[in-house]
């Protein structure tokens, strides 16, 4: 059981650390063309060459896509931050309950979020870089969303034992 707990302990942590580096990372969408890399904040057309002024910077779904993925941070540090609490307070079968909750309120935030991006930037409907893929922070957002359901689960499951 000691390994398990540590284990998932081990995991949250690396997810809150991939959360945190997605979200400020400019990677979400890279050109083939040239250094061009785009991300929730800021545009760089070189790899010195960055302005925070994105070509959909104003439109209301980039700033639902900020919001989420801060709040799914937020959320991810606070149910790491009540899981270490339970382990040592709570006793046997009210423990994880809250932590498990809270993270899968995290997934939801990220499902919100990078679906969001998804739909709306994603999938080249409009042009603006039409030789690009998906950069890394893109690809980060969704292996947290798997990570952070498995993590929201696992504690739900613990909280029997």
């Amino acid at each position: 059981m000691l390994v398990l707990l540590a284990s998932i302990f081990v995991v949250h942590i690396a997810t809150v650390i991939m959360l945190f580096v997605s979200t400020i990372a400019n990677a979400w969408m890279v050109s083939d063309v040239g250094k061009i890399s785009v991300g929730l904040w800021k545009n760089c057309t070189s790899a010195n060459d960055c302005s925070r002024n994105l070509l959909y910077g104003s439109e209301d779904a980039l700033k639902a896509v900020q919001a989420f993925m801060i709040l799914s941070i937020i959320f991810s540090v606070i149910s790491l931050v009540v899981f270490v609490f339970q382990l040592f307070t709570m006793e046997k079968g009210n423990r994880f309950f809250l932590s498990g909750a809270t993270m899968l309120v995290c997934w939801l935030c990220i499902l919100v979020g990078a679906s969001t991006y998804t739909h709306h930037y994603a999938n080249n409907s409009k042009d603006w870089y039409p030789e690009s893929h998906h950069g890394y922070s893109f690809i980060l957002t969704w292996i947290c969303f798997c990570f952070s359901f498995i993590i929201g689960i696992l504690y739900l499951v613990l909280r029997k034992k």
